[in-house]
C-alpha cells in the first residue's frame, strides 16, 4: 500500500453514515437523555462532538474540564526546539458549544455515583443517562516521593502546559558542553515514540547552539519502543556522538538537588534532568474504581467502551487497558467508536459488531523531517479486543515530505477534535 493512500486512510478515521447537525427542526424529535463527558482532551472532546453529530442533537451533551482550553500534547515536544509556541498549540472549545450544541462546564469531578447516575462538579451535582471518562493519565512518583513536589526542578512535561515551557527555558539556559538527561518508564506509557521524538528535538537544538553538549536518553526498557530502526538511523545520521542511548536502565533512586539519577548501572548527574514517570490512569479513574487492572488501567468493553466495573460508565483514551499505543490518534478514533455505541444503546439498539480504526503517529527527527508509522485495527470477537491487522506503513526513513504530512496531520485531528 502507498505512503499517502495510507495517510488518507488513516487520517479519514471510522466510516461514518450521514451526519446530521443540529438544526432547528430538532425541537420537534423526542429527546434520548444525557450524556457527560468528563475530560475534554482528544477523546472527551471528539466523543461530545460526534454524539451531538450522530444523534442530530437528540442527545443533551455536557463536557466537563477542569481546564478552560485545550492544549495539544502532539506537536508539544518541537516548543522544546523552538519550532512552536504553546500558544500555537493552545485551542478554546466554543466551535463544540457554536457549531454543534455542547453545553460546557469548567470544574473537577470530585465523585462518581453510579448506582444513582449522577456525579459532583466542583460540588454540585449533575445527572446523567450515560457517563463518558475520559481521564488521561497520571503519574507514579511511588518510588521517588521527593519528585512529586519539584516538578519546578525536574519537570516531565508530559502533559503540554507550563511544564513543558519550563523545560524549553532550562534547556535555553543549559551551558554548552552540559548533559540533557531523559528517563524513559517501562511500557505502557503515553505515546510510545514521544520519548525518542524529544531527544531529537533537544539534539536539533544543541547541535545548533550548544555542540558541546549531549543527550543522554536512559530507557528502563531493553529496547527502543517504537520506530526503533528510524530513530537509530535518525540519530547515527543527524546527531552522531550528540545522542547516547542506554537500554535498561530504570531509575532507581533520584536526588533532586544534584539533579542525579542512579540506575542499576550507572549514576548520571545532568545540568537539566527530564524525568518521565511510571504511568496510570487519571486520578478520577482511580478514585471512582474503575482502574480495575493491576491498579492502573481501566478494563473495557471494545464494543461500546462500557467499564467492566460500573454500569453506564463509559472510559475512552490513554486511560484504558488495550494493549494498543496510548495515543491521540487512538483516542479520538475509540470516541467515535464510543459515541456510535452509545447513541445506538440509547435507541434500545445493538452496537456495531466489527468496529475499525486506524491509527497514525508521526515524529519529527529535526525542523522539517519526520516519519511515521500507522496501523489499521479491527474487533476481534474471539479475543474481545482490538488487534491489529498485518497491512502496517512505516515509513522508510524520515523526510521533509513527511514533515508536510506531519503538520496536515495535526491540523486535521484538531480540527476533527475541536470545530
Amino acid at each position: 500500500m502507498r505512503r499517502r493512500t495510507f495517510l488518507e486512510l488513516a487520517l479519514s478515521g471510522p466510516v461514518w453514515p450521514a451526519l446530521a447537525a443540529p438544526g432547528r427542526d430538532i425541537a420537534r424529535h423526542a429527546s434520548l437523555g444525557r450524556v457527560v463527558v468528563v475530560g475534554a482532551g482528544f477523546g472527551g472532546a471528539t466523543a461530545a462532538k460526534y454524539l451531538r453529530l450522530l444523534s442530530g442533537g437528540r442527545i443533551d451533551v455536557i463536557l466537563v474540564d477542569v481546564r478552560a482550553d485545550f492544549i495539544s500534547c502532539p506537536v508539544s515536544n518541537r516548543v522544546l526546539a523552538g519550532q512552536k509556541t504553546l500558544e500555537q498549540l493552545t485551542f478554546g472549545y466554543g466551535s463544540l458549544a457554536n457549531h454543534h450544541g455542547v453545553k460546557r462546564m469548567t470544574g473537577s469531578v470530585t465523585a462518581i455515583d453510579a448506582d444513582k447516575s449522577r456525579l459532583m462538579v466542583a460540588g454540585k451535582p449533575l445527572s446523567y443517562d450515560r457517563l463518558i471518562v475520559a481521564p488521561g493519565i497520571d503519574f507514579m512518583y511511588d518510588a521517588w516521593p521527593a519528585l512529586a513536589g519539584a516538578q519546578e526542578t525536574i519537570p516531565h512535561a508530559w502533559k503540554a502546559g507550563p511544564q513543558t515551557r519550563n523545560l524549553h527555558r532550562q534547556l535555553l539556559n543549559m551551558p554548552d558542553g552540559g548533559v540533557f538527561t531523559i528517563t524513559v518508564p517501562l511500557l505502557p506509557y503515553r505515546c510510545p515514540p514521544a520519548p525518542y521524538e524529544r531527544a531529537c528535538q533537544v539534539a536539533f537544538y544543541l547541535k545548533r547552539h550548544k555542540p558541546r553538549s549531549k543527550v543522554m536518553v536512559l530507557d528502563a526498557n531493553p529496547v527502543i519502543t517504537s520506530k526503533r530502526p528510524l530513530f537509530e538511523r535518525a540519530w547515527r545520521d543527524l546527531y552522531p556522538g550528540l545522542i547516547e542511548y542506554v537500554p535498561g536502565s530504570e531509575v532507581q533512586h533520584v536526588d533532586v538537588a544534584t539533579r542525579t539519577v542512579k540506575t542499576a548501572f550507572d549514576r548520571v548527574t545532568s545540568d537539566v534532568l527530564n524525568i518521565i514517570p511510571p504511568q496510570r490512569a487519571g486520578q478520577l479513574a482511580q478514585a471512582a474504581g474503575l482502574a480495575n487492572v493491576d491498579g492502573r488501567w481501566c478494563e473495557v468493553d471494545f464494543l461500546s467502551y462500557a467499564s467492566q466495573v460500573l454500569p453506564n460508565v463509559h472510559v475512552i483514551g490513554d486511560a484504558i487497558d488495550a494493549g494498543l499505543p496510548k495515543s491521540a490518534h487512538l483516542a479520538n478514533a475509540q470516541a467515535k467508536i464510543c459515541a456510535r455505541a452509545i447513541y445506538a444503546l440509547m435507541q434500545g439498539q445493538a452496537p456495531d459488531p466489527a468496529p475499525a480504526f486506524a491509527n497514525t503517529c508521526y515524529s519529527f527527527v529535526d525542523d522539517r523531517q519526520a516519519m511515521h508509522i500507522s496501523t489499521l485495527y479491527h474487533y476481534d470477537a474471539a479475543k474481545k479486543s482490538m488487534q491489529a491487522q498485518a497491512d502496517s506503513f512505516l515509513s522508510a526513513r524520515p523526510s521533509t515530505d513527511e514533515g508536510t504530512d506531519a503538520d496536515a496531520w495535526a491540523r486535521q485531528i484538531w480540527a476533527d477534535v475541536l470545530t
